[in-house]
């Protein structure tokens, strides 16, 4: 299962990182920026997209947009990430395309909890999901 965390606060990155580590047959790519999102992107697609909604070039709803016109990733399932209030954000999130609002900071039983319910099991798990990939932004998990 490859991940692209998309937030341009370094603690929050590697709050993130840590929290994939712990998740065996989790691959994780990072983006800083709107317009660095797109290019990793580009360059290795992501199997789940989460999206702080505070960005220095953009917001997370303009950026999931920006993002579905890429043919590879129309269907991605996306969720936004914030130290908002999950319950206000939800709403707007939701029609924004979002499946959901993650609060900050996301460890990993929370993000275990909600690959299950995208029905995604981890490496350790009998149904496993894992996709074997590599690129610049890439930050190995579980190994």
């Amino acid at each position: 299962m490859h991940l692209l965390y998309v937030d341009d606060d370094r603690i929050n990155l590697l709050l993130f990182e840590n929290a994939c580590a712990a998740l065996p047959g989790v691959s994780l790519s990072t983006a800083a920026s709107g317009g660095e999102a797109l290019e990793v992107a580009r360059e290795r697609a992501p199997q789940l997209l989460v999206i702080d909604l505070h960005l220095p070039d953009t917001d997370g709803h303009a950026l999931l947009q920006r993002l579905r016109q890429e043919a590879h990733l129309r269907d991605v399932p996306a969720f936004l990430c914030s130290a908002d209030d999950p319950a206000q954000l939800l709403p707007a999130a939701l029609d924004a395309g979002f499946r959901g609002c993650w609060a900050k900071p996301v460890d990993s039983q929370m993000l275990r909890r909600e690959l299950a319910g995208l029905g995604i099991q981890m490496a350790d798990d009998a149904r496993s999901f894992a996709s074997p990939c590599a690129g610049a932004h890439d930050v190995a998990a579980g190994s």
